[in-house]
């Protein structure tokens, strides 16, 4: 059973999306299916390429390109409604670049550091098309059942004459997983994931902000108790450690992530292996890509996985503010190439801000990005910048206070926030300074985040001793 939830903001209405697996319940249905998703691709490049043409022309413009002919070709096989869905899917795709390019343009938005690309081809005829398909919201039908659940929806009169479908028959397929998220039904997405075999269906539904947050809270231990005190809280986000946690009473969690990159590496030095024994006219192959995925897989559960925990032990803590810091230049170019790997690879800081966004805020408490730049190189104890940052090991040489980088790094963001508070319980980076195990270090083992000792992790470390950090080597 596969389900995940992600953002979608094309109205009003916040979107969450259920996303599950499915099969065609009949070869007949399979094939089908297969000849419907194979048109909707080549619509898609002739509506981007006439775009494309027009953007990139002296006097065109995208707006104007002319597309709609395409249709007579194509609603025999697709339906005119599903011709519709990838005209609007391509134009909110080009309305996505020109919003990424403004930002990329504005010297006051850090969000975008790298010159966004126009809309690119859903593959080609020599090396394959991408097999996506879109039904219009008000077209395809799901019936849920505990034993077997199905999705129904329509093709063209060409299709069904061609598959001999009686009348209002449509394309059955047995769905596998649960809609984690009820509400309004939005545009429907089929993929197929070819080197998998595998049939993704991609189910948005609109969500009214009171059910939706009802909805979020239903699948946690804890709830936040407005009526009694509350209290605030700072994330420090890594590469090394996912999230370094500190709460104004001194609470703190941290989620090191080194043994997630050693699996993450451990994938990539696959990948590499099977790319060098490729031919000299081969770049990839359906191994290599089901490896890719199961790398994203595995970092994407493990981070997604980290930031409902904090959720969870940030409820049960009654914390109804939390800051994160969002510290943009941290994807600059670094000498070492395991730097690298991790902060252009492997962290996905944008990915993880937009997931504790996501996540945190849905329960209730209110998230507040907040700059992170030099934040783990001045002692938060005595405002000091005489410090030195080696891996997870913090000490200042004006106080000497020793600690863990990360959790002086949230530290100091609280204290920016909120004003001066008591010294985190569990500050240290090494074991044996008497700080708590129970819950203020945790490890994930591939299925669950658990307690750990964190003195062995912290000493794997990435980069050479220094005095005040330059802020673009990750936590």
């Amino acid at each position: 059973m596969i389900f995940d939830c992600i953002y979608v903001s094309v109205s009003d209405r916040p979107q969450r999306t259920n996303t599950y697996t499915a099969e065609a319940t009949s070869d007949r249905y399979r094939q089908c299916l297969f000849d419907w998703l194979a048109a909707q691709p080549s619509l898609w490049n002739q509506i981007n390429y006439r775009r494309r043409q027009a953007y990139f022309s002296d006097d065109g413009d995208v707006w104007d390109a002319e597309y709609t002919d395409l249709y007579d070709e194509y609603a025999p096989i697709v339906g005119k409604a599903t011709c519709q869905q990838i005209a609007r899917k391509n134009s909110e795709a080009w309305r996505s670049y020109f919003q990424l390019l403004d930002q990329y343009h504005d010297e006051s938005s850090p969000a975008v550091t790298e010159n966004p690309s126009p809309p690119g081809y859903w593959g080609n005829r020599s090396d394959g098309y991408e097999l996506h398909g879109l039904v219009r919201n008000d077209l395809y039908t799901f019936d849920w059942d505990e034993d077997k659940s199905t999705l129904e929806f329509g093709v063209g009169n060409v299709l069904e004459d061609r598959y001999n479908f009686e009348y209002q028959e449509r394309i059955t397929l047995e769905v596998r997983g649960n809609p984690q998220w009820n509400g309004d039904d939005s545009r429907l997405e089929l993929i197929y994931d070819e080197h998998a075999d595998q049939l993704r269906v991609q189910h948005p539904v609109r969500i009214q902000p009171d059910k939706r947050r009802k909805q979020r809270q239903d699948v946690f231990t804890h709830t936040l108790d407005t009526e009694n005190t509350t209290q605030s809280a700072a994330i420090d986000v890594g590469a090394n450690n996912t999230l370094a946690i500190v709460t104004e009473s001194g609470d703190t969690a941290v989620y090191h992530a080194r043994p997630e990159f050693d699996r993450f590496q451990s994938y990539s030095e696959r990948i590499a292996t099977l790319q060098s024994e490729l031919p000299n006219d081969a770049y990839t192959s359906h191994r290599i890509k089901r490896l890719y995925d199961a790398r994203s897989r595995s970092r994407d559960h493990s981070r997604d996985a980290a930031v409902k925990h904090a959720a969870e032990w940030l409820l049960k803590r009654n914390v109804d503010t939390v800051y994160v810091g969002d510290l943009v230049d941290v994807l600059d170019t670094h000498w070492s190439a395991n730097v690298n790997e991790k902060t252009h690879n492997f962290w996905s800081h944008r990915q993880l801000l937009t997931r504790i966004r996501l996540t945190v805020g849905d329960v209730g408490i209110a998230v507040v990005e907040v700059s992170e730049a030099d934040s783990s190189s001045e002692c938060p104890e005595c405002g000091g910048c005489d410090v030195t940052r080696r891996g997870d090991l913090f000490r200042c040489h004006d106080c000497a206070l020793d600690g863990h980088s990360d959790v002086a790094g949230a530290w100091n963001i609280l204290q920016q926030e909120v004003g001066s508070m008591a010294r985190p319980a569990a500050l240290s980076a090494e074991r044996g300074r008497g700080a708590p195990r129970e819950g203020a270090y945790w490890q994930w083992n591939e299925h669950d985040w658990i307690p750990a000792d964190f003195g062995e992790q912290s000493r794997s470390l990435d980069q050479p001793s220094v005095s005040k950090p330059a802020s673009s080597q990750p936590g």
